[in-house]
């Protein structure tokens, strides 16, 4: 393994620990190039493993993809060229480019992507709202999704507009109860959050998507409903975990702890001045028009 992606690798481990991702999620090095080059000091940020990221990747040499959403999911009996993720996976590991994916490991982590969607409906109330953990706790280290409890009530309209301006969108989907009440409590959740939400005692649902018949559900169930698009709740957290990646590979050259690097390793890592670039051509899949 390359020295680059060795010390991602480990990296990433202290932002976002794997054993915290759902049993279900596919995480970790999805794909390890056998041919990484010396000379690639790129590491790519992404939500989606698409063509266009592909592309843009390519022209750059690039020793690692971290890539949010798993590109291989369900199992497989071949990688073949013929499938666009496959074959993406298989042009990025001729190229001498390894792939990460930490998925719901950076959703369930404290200071991880949902506590980054909780940072956005306080609002004013940053400092007296109480955030807890939605779903399973997964020790002192986080868990999936969040449960945010404001200090003084707000109206929906001035929920929806912190979301939107914390996700700097111009529309978002809500689903509205008959019985119209000011918003106290707000269950958070990064993507598709409908199976995680379903049945939770909160004022708004607020995530990516969800399902139509369970949007109905909770509307019925005098719930309102935010949704942003899957992805645009997410992709406003790569500038944030570029930061940490950096500040964190500049402590693992620091640490001479046996968790961390070997001092050649640290050495060399401090040389290689990584450039952490969050990809230009990952978007949201779709456009409203």
């Amino acid at each position: 393994m390359s020295i680059v992606v060795k010390s991602v690798c480990k990296a990433l481990e202290r932002i976002a620990p794997l054993r915290l991702a759902e049993p279900w999620d596919k995480v970790g090095l999805i794909i390890e190039s056998p041919v990484p080059r010396s000379d690639a000091k790129r590491v790519v940020l992404t939500i989606d493993l698409t063509t266009a990221v592909l592309e843009e990747t390519l022209k750059v040499p690039t020793a690692l993809v971290i890539t949010y959403h798993p590109p291989l999911f369900k199992p497989i009996t071949s990688l073949t060229l013929a499938n666009q993720l496959q074959a993406s996976l298989l042009k990025l590991s001729a190229a001498g480019t390894s792939v990460f994916c930490p998925h719901s490991s950076l959703d369930a982590t404290w200071g991880g992507i949902n506590d980054w969607l909780a940072d956005g409906v306080m609002g004013p109330q940053k400092d007296t709202a109480k955030v807890n953990i939605l779903g399973e706790i997964k020790g002192e280290e986080g868990g999936a999704g969040r449960i945010v409890t404001l200090d003084e009530p707000v109206p929906i309209e001035e929920l929806v507009q912190r979301v939107k301006k914390h996700l700097s969108l111009s529309q978002v989907d809500v689903g509205r109860p008959l019985a119209q009440k000011q918003i106290k409590t707000i269950a958070v959740c990064a993507g598709s959050g409908g199976s995680l939400l379903s049945g939770v005692d909160a004022d708004v649902y607020f995530t990516g998507e969800m399902q139509h018949h369970d949007v109905l559900g909770a509307v019925a169930r005098g719930r309102y409903v935010i949704l942003c698009g899957h992805t645009n709740t997410e992709r406003g957290y790569l500038p944030i975990l570029a930061k940490k990646l950096s500040d964190v590979l500049a402590e693992l050259a620091r640490d001479e702890s046996s968790n961390g690097l070997s001092r050649e390793e640290r050495i060399e890592i401090e040389k290689y001045q990584l450039d952490i670039h969050i990809s230009e051509a990952d978007m949201h899949p779709l456009d409203r028009m």
